[in-house]
């Protein structure tokens, strides 16, 4: 297996998902994602009460979807990131390249606002479908990797973002290498 963590993000509707779904198999790599973790603690807890309540739960899922990761040398990670993630990215057994999904923040808009009917009802944002809280910079990257930036409001060539990664990853390779090697001088 890859020894490497893809972790994909940028603000909800942006498109993560989707390219998850298509690099994981085209890299090797098991595909670990908190929308399906959410969706699992809310089929046995129940959907969230209210806005603060579904915000707990999502935490919760990103903390067991890196707690699944560390137990792995390498996944396609796929969550909206938030800054308390880092050190918990960070710790990570295995290099990590980030790959940001990026739309103009009307596009996120008008894709969620017609996924709204398949949504939950425990998810924040069903909750408040016109907040915009979740277009704020949380597409930004966290600085735990070398970054890909993919605009995904049109097709993506998922073979190109493969080959950006897999470069991203040599190279990561190659200097902990001569940084093993320093370190034995």
């Amino acid at each position: 297996m890859t020894r490497l963590f893809v972790a994909i993000g940028g603000v909800p509707a942006s498109g993560k998902s989707t390219l998850a779904h298509q690099l994981a198999p085209a890299l090797g790599l098991p595909l670990l994602a908190k929308d399906t973790i959410n969706h699992g603690l809310m089929d046995a807890l129940g959907d969230p009460a209210d806005v603060e309540a579904s915000r707990e739960l999502g935490r919760a899922a990103v903390h067991a979807l890196l707690a699944l990761a560390a137990d792995n040398t390498g996944a396609v990670l796929d969550s909206t990131w938030y800054p308390y993630t880092v050190p918990l990215l960070r710790a990570l057994p295995a290099p990590i390249v980030e790959v940001r999904c990026h739309v103009p923040v009307t596009v996120a808009q008008q894709r969620y606002r017609a996924r709204m009917p398949t949504r939950r009802t425990g998810d924040v944002q069903a909750q408040h479908p016109d907040s915009e809280l979740w277009a704020s910079a949380h597409g930004e990257p966290l600085g735990v990797g070398p970054v890909v930036r993919v605009e995904t409001d049109r097709p993506v060539d998922v073979a190109a973002v493969v080959e950006q990664v897999m470069a991203h990853r040599r190279h990561l390779t190659v200097a902990a290498e001569r940084g093993g090697a320093e370190d034995r001088a």
